[in-house]
């Protein structure tokens, strides 16, 4: 693709899209799944099995003015032993439900700020999961860690409970960036959280960037990169910035006219990308980059490299389940969402039910579009002899589906009878190819930029 012209004349400067981290997408969502098919899904998951947990704390010391999360400041640490009482409850709930030897192949602590907890609420939360279910073999325990709001105690807790891999936020390190988004973080306090990491034998570093940001340009983006790059990390996300102030009320403390242009934005994307590709990264999906030996990398290059609400993973596990207020369950018949507000999952709890909210059970074509849609974000390949293996669809039903998306794309997209290819040169769509799968009304909710 020679030039930025014909980016722009098929969409990626001015489309609004979906991150595709599921299909259908959480805003087609909706009230048919509730706390009793929740319960059914979790009893009919394979005895012995393994599955993903997730467990989402909502509470920030400070809320940064760029995050779109569902969270809420707290000036005190009582919301959140009351938050970490409600976990526990739900933990044992979700234990009495789940079948007999389900191990944990991962265990993910997101937010928020879950470090804002105390070493003994971590050590009581940790202990209650691991009443819950055990870790499996080679299980992966990951915790986001916001480099203002650690220590060393809190670090010994993680680690001793087994905390194997460290995910920290940077979003850029250029101090007016910073005081534009509401987040000051100086490198030598993000230096000084690494290096407590690396010293307590934690194996796997991940690190937080955003392009797109206000008053960011390709010098500030080198800069920033090259600093990270200092930390050796194993894995890193280059997220774009979604600028969505209709939904993330913070947003609006963010001047909109320091923003990059999406022109700018795309430029900003490929700086950052030749360095991490320089430095010896592979790059994984759209917006990931990781070292040969990160699991990542290894995924991609034996075809099992999957999306997630998380990003990109390395997980087999068959189902991920969410506790805490907000989190999303994923199981073979679908999508779970518990209550958002605090409030809300609390008092599920305490009544003694599941707080879930709403979701989406499978039908139709869900699945199949599902798999189109993860291999184009995963692979940039869509594999026909895999499509056809595992859906129930004709050949020539397949290839109209694929040759009718990429007629979307003036011919920028290759298809064969073994499989349709995003070219190197034409990735930047891959959202937008995505999109020429989903089956779903896209207007209903206000997605983020294309690029």
């Amino acid at each position: 693709m020679d030039s930025r012209n014909q980016l722009a004349r098929l969409g990626l400067f001015d489309a609004k899209v979906p991150r595709y981290t599921s299909y259908p997408t959480a805003p087609h969502f909706a009230g048919g799944v509730g706390p009793d098919r929740f319960a059914a899904w979790i009893e009919a998951l394979p005895v012995n099995g393994e599955v993903s947990l997730y467990v989402h704390v909502p509470f920030c010391r400070r809320l940064c003015w760029f995050c779109a999360c569902r969270t809420q400041g707290t000036a005190t640490l009582s919301p959140v032993e009351a938050y970490v009482e409600t976990l526990k409850a739900e933990l044992a709930m979700l234990r009495r439900h789940l079948p007999k030897g389900i191990k944990l192949s991962r265990l993910h602590w997101g937010g928020g700020t879950p470090t804002l907890l105390t070493p003994d609420m971590m050590k009581d939360l940790l202990g209650a999961v691991l009443e819950t279910a055990e870790f499996g073999e080679n299980a992966e325990f990951s915790v986001e860690i916001d480099p203002n709001e650690i220590d060393g105690a809190r670090l010994d807790v993680l680690a001793e409970g087994g905390m194997n891999r460290a995910s920290i936020g940077v979003q850029d390190f250029d101090p007016a960036i910073q005081e534009t988004i509401g987040r000051p973080q100086g490198f030598d306090v993000t230096r000084a959280a690494v290096d407590m990491i690396r010293e307590r034998g934690v194996t796997s570093l991940n690190a937080d960037i955003l392009f797109g940001l206000p008053h960011q340009n390709q010098m500030k983006i080198t800069e920033t990169v090259q600093k990270l790059l200092s930390f050796n990390p194993d894995r890193v996300a280059l997220y774009g910035y979604a600028h969505v102030p209709w939904m993330a009320k913070r947003q609006q403390m963010i001047p909109s006219d320091a923003l990059p242009t999406p022109a700018e934005r795309l430029a900003l994307f490929e700086t950052a990308q030749r360095l991490f590709l320089w430095d010896g990264y592979e790059e994984i999906g759209i917006d990931h980059f990781a070292q040969p030996s990160d699991g990542l990398a290894i995924a991609k290059k034996v075809g099992k490299l999957r999306r997630n609400f998380q990003g990109y993973t390395d997980d087999t596990a068959s189902a991920l389940i969410g506790v805490g207020a907000s989190s999303i369950s994923r199981f073979p018949q679908g999508f779970a969402q518990n209550a958002p507000a605090t409030s809300a999952h609390t008092s599920a709890i305490r009544e003694g039910r599941f707080s879930t909210a709403r979701g989406h059970a499978f039908a139709g074509e869900d699945l199949l579009r599902s798999r189109l849609i993860e291999m184009v974000m995963c692979d940039f390949r869509i594999d026909v002899a895999e499509i056809l293996r595992d859906h129930e669809i004709t050949r020539p039903a397949l290839m109209r589906i694929l040759r009718d998306a990429a007629g979307q794309f003036e011919n920028l997209l290759d298809v064969t009878q073994d499989a349709l290819i995003i070219p190197p040169d034409a990735r930047p769509l891959t959202r937008l190819v995505a999109r020429a799968f989903d089956a779903y009304d896209l207007s209903k909710a206000g997605h983020s930029s294309a690029i």
